[in-house]
């Protein structure tokens, strides 16, 4: 499939969304292939179908390329250097801020965005073809427009302005695009589908106990919000957080991450993974993200060799240090080695989705997207760009996250420097400090630096440490940041088919 145009693959792919098999809920199933719109959508059985397809594609990224372009092109994690094998360099070039137009892993996450925007597409082009409910209808339009939002939401900050394609491909004359619209246009988009959503989804209380992980109204608020964010819109961003509701912090930091504890509480939107005989649904990031040499001291799996797909996504220096003294989230997130038959061996890595493994290289891991915590720190970070208030609503919901991590509250004043917090830019420092630690490994701190605007000094700084470490594993130009490389350029490919301007170099 690969090999062929990318107009056909969204135009096959978006109508091979037919599931069936798992029993365990609504969202753990397989879409099928062998299907047509003219023999699929006719019943509400087909709808919600489709509507698990279009989840569906969020599996494969979330095992790969949310991870890659969210957490490892950050300061949070790098790689570990793989000498003998020297096949995924594409991989290490994103962490260098060295992509370009040709690099596949570029490629194929702009194809998986757009044919999961397809998989939407087609449901909200058939949803009035079929008779039933229009309180079901209503809903599977809400969770694919939210969908739809939060594909564009990742396509317009990694790449800018993107084509918007709204609509089912039904022919091969259908396939080119308009050309890319203007970020303020996709921003218009995703607000439009976001808004939409919030008002026809029910609440995450509305939901049975099978169903549990699937979107709600909630979620569709809370990502409102970052996107209001995101535009520097702090009083619309505080406006659609406030709905937020539902939702708690869990008592306890590590209980997040359980498999036994999937959809808790804290949990807003989580990608869904299941692990059984018969189905691909598992997750893998203990795996990858164990370090390549650790054989089986890290996953307790005899049954799984590690090689050149391990030692990714690795916890930089600049995370370890950030942590202070007596966080409980530090051992919960990563470690900084691991201990083999030779003794300890330095090399750091990612905890916080070492839950075990069902089958050999299988997880039932699922990733958080948005937790209740993402959310209040949102809050006390528009309240605080509103206007700074000593001691005032922003520092308790701070507090709240710090006190879960065992550790003292920040306020105006404090007589201890650490913790003394005196004007708007230091309520901002302190805001950088909590999500990078809070947030770690989720995917947020690469959207955070841009958005607040300190992408390039702080990625500058983090990568001369990087290479002092070792300078003749990196590349010329390693780690130097610009204005043009905080967008992603688009892939060559795309810009051959489908006559689309470039991104500047």
């Amino acid at each position: 499939m690969r090999n062929q145009s990318k107009y056909i693959i969204i135009a096959l792919l978006s109508i091979a969304i037919s599931v069936g098999g798992c029993k365990k809920s609504f969202l753990n199933q397989e879409p099928e292939s062998g299907l047509t719109d003219a023999n699929f959508w006719k019943t509400e059985s087909d709808l919600k179908q489709g509507v698990v397809g279009a989840y569906s594609s969020l599996r494969g990224m979330g095992t790969f390329s949310y991870w890659v372009f969210g957490e490892m092109r950050s300061d949070n994690t790098t790689f570990q250097y793989n000498a003998p094998q020297r096949g995924q360099e594409n991989r290490e070039l994103v962490d260098q801020l060295l992509v370009n137009s040709t690099n596949t892993l570029i490629q194929d996450y702009w194809r998986d965005c757009y044919v999961a925007i397809s998989r939407c597409n087609d449901v909200l082009n058939n949803v009035g073809r079929i008779e039933m409910p229009d309180a079901a209808k209503s809903q599977a339009t809400g969770e694919v427009k939210f969908l739809r939002a939060f594909h564009y939401f990742n396509l317009v900050r990694q790449f800018g302005g993107v084509p918007l394609r709204l609509e089912a491909i039904k022919s091969p004359t259908q396939a080119p695009s308009k050309g890319r619209a203007s970020v303020d246009e996709v921003y218009g988009q995703i607000i439009t589908d976001l808004t939409d959503a919030a008002n026809a989804l029910p609440e995450v209380g509305s939901y049975p106990a099978s169903e549990k992980g699937r979107i709600s109204k909630g979620a569709a608020n809370a990502l409102l919000g970052e996107v209001y964010m995101t535009q520097k819109k702090f009083g619309e961003a505080l406006i659609a957080l406030r709905k937020v509701t539902g939702y708690s912090l869990l008592s306890a930091y590590k209980d997040i991450f359980l498999t036994t504890n999937k959809n808790n509480a804290e949990s807003i939107f989580e990608i869904q993974y299941y692990s059984t005989a018969g189905t691909n649904l598992s997750s893998n990031f203990m795996y990858q993200f164990a370090p390549f040499n650790s054989g089986t001291a890290v996953t307790n799996d005899p049954g799984t060799n590690l090689n050149f797909n391990s030692g990714w996504n690795t916890p930089t220096t600049d995370l370890i240090a950030a942590y202070e003294a007596g966080d409980l989230r530090k051992d919960v997130s990563l470690a900084e080695g691991f201990t083999s038959s030779a003794g300890f061996v330095a090399v750091p890595y990612v905890k916080k989705y070492n839950q075990g493994f069902v089958q050999p290289g299988q997880t039932n891991v699922n990733f958080p997207v948005i937790r209740y915590a993402d959310v209040m720190l949102m809050i006390a970070e528009c309240l605080n760009e509103q206007g700074f208030v000593p001691d005032g609503e922003a520092f308790g919901l701070l507090n709240q996250i710090r006190k879960r991590a065992g550790l003292a509250v920040k306020s105006f004043g404090n007589p201890i420097p650490a913790l003394n917090v005196s004007n708007q830019a230091e309520f901002r420092t302190a805001m950088d400090q909590e999500r990078k630690v809070e947030l770690a490994f989720e995917n947020h701190r690469w959207y955070d630096l841009v958005r607040t605007g300190t992408a390039i000094p702080v990625l500058t700084a983090h990568g001369q440490r990087e290479i002092v470490k070792n300078p003749s594993q990196f590349p010329a130009g390693s780690y130097q940041p610009t204005q043009n490389k905080l967008l992603l350029p688009i892939p060559q490919r795309e810009v051959n088919l489908d006559n689309l301007a470039q991104n500047p170099q």
